[in-house]
């Protein structure tokens, strides 16, 4: 796993070892990188189930001005912090180490540009973070929020007691990712 684009471009990346955590893979990440380009620049990037941290890494690394990265785990908090500092970005970013629910909850202080939700699969963790998302205000108004999933069925059926828009959906094998905004 390395960084794709922008500044950091070519870096290798420490990964976690285990099932727990399953990388974007760089195809993926590339295109929704390529995507999302023109909303990066001076960003407050989300990276709310961060695991190795590459996804937000890879936002400062396009140009956000600062990325958030939240995961429970002690392990993957360790790997970022590694990754952080093989990359020079420290100055750039913000690591939480707790839940996703605490920090959408009680944390987050900075109006954010970019939400990037990839939680373990066959959890409602990505429903009960759009919950939040949708009743806290939090989100800048011009904002984007990213889901990657394998059972989009199953999300996009949780979505519609969700006052957030679908403005893109995308596949790229198993993995979908789904794009929203909370609208003002």
């Amino acid at each position: 796993m390395r960084i794709i684009g922008g500044t950091a471009r070519g870096t290798k990346l420490y990964t976690l070892e285990g099932e727990n955590t399953r990388p974007t893979l760089d195809r993926v990440k590339e295109s929704l990188f390529n995507i999302i380009q023109e909303k990066i620049q001076e960003s407050v990037f989300l990276d709310l189930f961060s695991g190795s941290g590459a996804i937000g890494l890879e936002a400062v690394s396009r140009g956000a001005k600062k990325s958030i990265l939240c995961d429970n785990s002690k392990d993957a908090i360790k790997i970022i912090n590694k990754n952080i500092e093989k990359t020079h970005m420290k100055d750039k970013v913000e690591i939480y180490n707790t839940s996703f629910l605490e920090l959408l909850e009680n944390k987050i202080e900075a109006k954010i540009d970019i939400v990037y939700i990839d939680p373990p699969y066959r959890t409602d963790y990505i429903y009960k973070s759009l919950k939040i998302l949708e009743q806290k205000d939090i989100l800048n108004k011009d904002n984007l929020i990213i889901l990657e999933t394998d059972e989009k069925e199953r999300i996009l059926n949780k979505l519609k007691d969700i006052n957030l828009k679908i403005i893109d959906q995308r596949k790229y094998g198993r993995a979908n990712l789904i794009f929203l905004n909370k609208e003002f």
